[in-house]
């Protein structure tokens, strides 16, 4: 099935970001709100401490098993929010294009934001994302 979200972009904004400015989905299209994402193995324990990249891509695997418990799959995501446990943009870039490779032709709209502190022992990225799927 066809993702229900669109993709927007405009002539008068930079085409420099690595994605669309805004998505719609349609009035019909049931929203999916994930909580946080995060770089935990299966006992709460934070995966690859010190590692930017590789908390990203743990991030990106555990919403994608929680879009699947929804119905929904990566496609299906209209928008997220990338926390990065850092004050070096390097830091967060790194954690960005983990995320971004991840999403693929579907360019979600994203913030990327450096934060001071997130909620596990050395935890450095988590991923909040909302999907609309229409069933």
């Amino acid at each position: 099935m066809a993702s229900a979200v669109h993709l927007i972009r405009s002539a008068k904004l930079s085409d420099v970001a690595e994605y669309a400015y805004a998505a719609t989905a349609p009035k019909d299209a049931r929203l999916i709100f994930l909580a946080g994402s995060c770089p935990l193995d299966e006992g709460g324990e934070t995966i690859a401490p010190g590692d930017y990249a590789a908390q990203a891509a743990a991030c990106v695997s555990t919403m994608t098993d929680a879009l699947a418990a929804a119905g929904a799959t990566l496609t299906d995501v209209i928008s997220t929010r990338v926390l990065v446990a850092s004050s070096s943009q390097a830091d967060l870039v790194t954690a960005w294009e983990v995320v971004r490779e991840a999403f693929g032709a579907h360019d979600v709209p994203s913030t990327l934001l450096g934060v001071t502190v997130l909620g596990y022992n050395d935890q450095l990225v988590e991923i909040e994302a909302v999907a609309a799927v229409a069933d």
